[in-house]
């Protein structure tokens, strides 16, 4: 039988967390000839295809769950869409290999598309359990939890994703591809929709120090999103350019320059105010976060660089995908 729902799971060597999916996946209160699973591996990873041929073969031999590596290209948004173009279902359902999906989330997304026939797809809930002592990390993936709309837990009709050609490919990185999906969709698709009732858990993982400074290369994909929907981004994501970054910058080339030019009151000065920016930032991260010294002494550090490499990254940007964008 065809099933009705695809589910389709990008991977990128994490099999561990891929099986805590599949296990959830595959607990759907749903009947099992209903969906289908597909795995994509972005990884090319031998031990992620050892773990999903395992579960194949222990579903025998009619098992729907099926692993696939895209054949070009890298990042998400290529796995997805070697994901969803493979599918055989009419609605394809998207998470990710670190989230564990309630026992009805196939059945409520579904159930939302089909009561509303005016939409092209819904976002569920993304449910993020934090620690008594939250790291700034932690809060970070909070915000999953109140994302307008996200491939960690995202519903789409098929002929919706044709019709946009799916995944803009260019997003190499976990980044911005769901709310430029989201964006065309709602311009040539229709419009899109929430469900909380489709629920996914994304459990918060350990984050090896500094994470929060590679993480700033995200920002390279800003500009990607901001030259395709200028006025949504502007609308949606983010409202202005994060001028304290700038001024930071700015005040560290000034501290230089006035040093190498002798002008050390004014080059103390510059400092100063820098370092004061540099605190207020680092007293917002702080704000509901932990304050373990380990943990204050990291935000302390990363605070002085993250607007050096956010200011990178998106000038980067800008220049490659040719857009104003600050």
């Amino acid at each position: 039988m065809t099933p009705r729902i695809s589910v389709v799971i990008p991977t990128y060597r994490r099999p561990d967390l891929l099986l805590r999916c599949l296990n959830a996946v595959l607990d759907q209160r749903l009947s099992p000839d209903s969906y289908e699973i597909i795995v994509v591996d972005d990884g090319h990873d031998d031990e992620t295809q050892r773990v999903v041929t395992e579960i194949a073969r222990d579903l025998g031999p009619l098992s729907s769950l099926r692993y696939l590596r895209p054949s070009t290209g890298r990042g998400p948004a290529v796995a997805r869409n070697a994901g969803w173009r493979a599918a055989r279902g009419e609605l394809i359902a998207f998470t990710d290999d670190d989230t564990v999906p309630a026992p009805l989330w196939l059945s409520a997304g579904e159930r939302a598309l089909r009561t509303q026939p005016e939409l092209v797809a819904v976002c569920g809930r993304v449910s993020v359990p934090m620690p008594d002592s939250p790291t700034d990390h932690a809060r970070m993936t909070e915000g999953l939890s109140s994302a307008e709309f996200v491939t960690a837990n995202a519903f789409v009709w098929r002929w919706a994703l044709e019709k946009v050609d799916g995944f803009d490919e260019r997003f190499t990185r976990a980044w911005r591809e769901d709310s430029d999906l989201q964006f065309r969709l709602m311009a040539q698709a229709g419009p899109v929709g929430r469900c909380a009732e489709a629920e996914v858990t994304h459990p918060v993982r350990k984050a090896p120090w500094g994470l929060s400074l590679s993480q700033q290369r995200n920002t390279f994909f800003d500009a990607l999103l901001y030259k395709k929907h200028p006025r949504l981004y502007r609308e949606r994501i983010r409202r202005t350019p994060p001028w304290n970054y700038y001024a930071i910058v700015a005040l560290g080339v000034a501290t230089l320059v006035l040093l190498v030019l002798g002008e050390m009151p004014m080059s103390v000065v510059a400092a100063l105010l820098a370092l004061s920016l540099v605190l207020q930032l680092a007293g917002k991260r702080l704000r509901h976060t932990s304050h373990q010294v380990d943990h204050v002494l990291e935000m302390l550090a990363t605070s002085a660089l993250i607007p050096f490499l956010s200011v990178y990254w998106r000038l980067r940007g800008a220049l490659h995908f040719r857009v104003f964008f600050l």
